[in-house]
């Protein structure tokens, strides 16, 4: 099916959060496979894989296995979810006004939007430093205040265009764009393995099963469940007739494929660089383990690969913030999202003295809420036949999803439920002598191993599942969606689609 003249390469996408009509809908799941090989090609993967065998303990052989259970495993569950994408037309966010209500969707976006811009804020500051770097390293252009905004702005500019055309081009750009970052990161990956100690690295000892699945939910929670929710964003142009399970291994192998390469290389490069691991700027440590001659492509792959990741942030931080109830076009939403993270990165690289630190700590204590809606809106979605479009975008009582009170209880309950039990069990400091909360179960095996978010998105999961039987309003709902459907003589779900 040709793609609308709203979805075209080059041409601004006018559509906001608003259900895609199915005569509009084009494409295959193979797009979904460039979209997370895009975003995963950063080199900034390789601190992962240097942290299992630092702090792990681990073997190459075994943080190899673990790179692909907890990459190809995390990505098939943002491919899972993005089927939902599918089946309703919309982004997630807008999605799950059908499973917390209409009001009560607020706090899980708002949550959303807030993690969106800090990793966007991460980014962009991080892609600061290596386009500084590279210009120190090709031209001799010393940093200094003028140029630091110029390069804030560059990599805002190039994320601006690309997010702010739409989906059409961000789909277009993830493939050609991830051959050429791709290519540079290979050359960059070539020479990084000569520098490998390899007796080292073959007679290292095997570490306990248990390091292993830690490192399994490790790398879980640094790769694909940090774009859970954002995954039916770009599945929501394809045809409902696109088997589910097509899109759940089209992103697993999208992203695992990069993935398993780069944390791999990592847990080579750990061998003779242990401190690669706790680096606060992984562009800077791994920089220093190249000739000046090296640099120049490593840090032009660094920077693209960021800004291949950052696009898809920006872009699905604006259909967040519309859906937060801010009544702006996408394209102005996307470009407020890059004045906030414009802001962020001045103040992170010429006023704060610490970046890294306080911020990704305050971005674990976001990731508890996150993966609680994670595990709600899996349920929902394995339960669930249909979305009602019209429902979705009315916020008023009549709505079909107003629930009771515009709140579905059901929901909420599970969700803060396990955020509290996941709060039980995270410790978020930016050092040993700064610690900004410690739960009391934050030293247990579970806690001490950075397993909590395991706990909540379970949590969440079997809440949700056991309180929406409970719920009247949510039975309603269910019971409203097989009328619909016939009424309207549409089969059912195991029918209609594979998934």
């Amino acid at each position: 099916m040709a793609a609308s003249d709203n979805d075209r390469v080059g041409s601004v996408e006018t559509r906001g959060i608003e259900p895609v009509p199915d005569a509009e809908r084009h494409g295959h799941a193979a797009q979904m496979f460039w979209t997370w090989f895009a975003a995963n090609i950063s080199i900034l993967g390789l601190p992962l894989g240097a942290a299992l065998v630092s702090f792990r303990g681990l073997n190459i052989w075994q943080a190899a296995v673990v790179a692909v259970l907890g990459s190809f495993g995390s990505f098939a569950l943002v491919g899972g979810l993005s089927i939902a994408g599918k089946r309703g037309g919309a982004p997630a966010l807008t999605l799950s006004r059908a499973v917390f209500g209409v009001r009560g969707n607020a706090g899980p976006t708002l949550v959303t939007w807030m993690s969106r811009l800090g990793w966007e804020t991460i980014n962009t500051t991080t892609a600061a430093f290596a386009l500084l770097a590279l210009l120190d390293a090709a031209f001799g252009i010393r940093r200094n205040t003028v140029l630091t905004v110029v390069c804030l702005l560059v990599f805002i500019g190039c994320t601006l265009l690309i997010s702010g055309l739409g989906h059409a081009t961000i789909m277009w750009i993830n493939k050609w764009a991830t051959y050429l970052f791709g290519l540079l990161n290979l050359v960059v990956i070539a020479f990084l393995v000569t520098t490998v100690d390899w007796a080292r690295v073959f007679h290292a000892q095997a570490g306990p099963v248990s390091s292993m699945v830690v490192g399994v939910g490790m790398i879980a929670a640094g790769t694909g469940i940090g774009w859970a929710n954002t995954g039916a964003d770009y599945a929501r142009y394809l045809p409902r007739r696109i088997p589910g399970g097509r899109l759940v291994a089209a992103s697993a192998f999208g992203a695992g494929i990069p993935l398993v390469v780069l944390i791999s290389l990592g847990s080579l490069l750990a061998a003779g660089e242990p401190g690669l691991a706790s680096a606060s700027d992984p562009v800077s440590a791994i920089d220093t383990m190249l000739p000046s001659w090296m640099s120049i492509p490593y840090l032009i792959a660094a920077f693209g690969g960021l800004l291949l990741s950052n696009h898809l942030s920006v872009y699905s931080a604006g259909l967040t913030m519309i859906t937060l109830g801010i009544r702006v076009r996408r394209t102005l939403a996307v470009g407020l999202d890059v004045v906030v993270t414009f802001a962020g990165g001045i103040y992170f690289i010429l006023i704060a003295k610490d970046f890294y630190g306080p911020f990704i700590t305050f971005l674990t204590l976001l990731a508890v809420p996150i993966n609680a809606w994670v595990g709600v809106f899996a349920v929902d979605l394995v339960l669930r036949r249909s979305y009602d479009g019209a429902a979705l975008m009315n916020v008023g009582p009549s709505s079909r999803y107003w629930f009771r009170g515009g709140v579905a209880w059901a929901a909420m309950v599970a969700w803060a439920a396990a955020i509290v039990v996941g709060l039980l069990f995270t410790e978020a400091s930016t050092s040993a002598t700064d610690v900004w909360f410690s739960g009391p179960f934050a030293h247990s095996w579970i806690g001490s191993n950075g397993l909590g978010w395991v706990v909540t998105l379970a949590l969440a999961a079997a809440g949700y599942a056991l309180l929406r039987k409970l719920d009247g309003t949510v039975r309603a709902e269910a019971a409203g969606q097989e009328t619909q459907e016939q009424r309207q003589g549409m089969p059912a779900p195991a029918a209609r689609e594979t998934s």
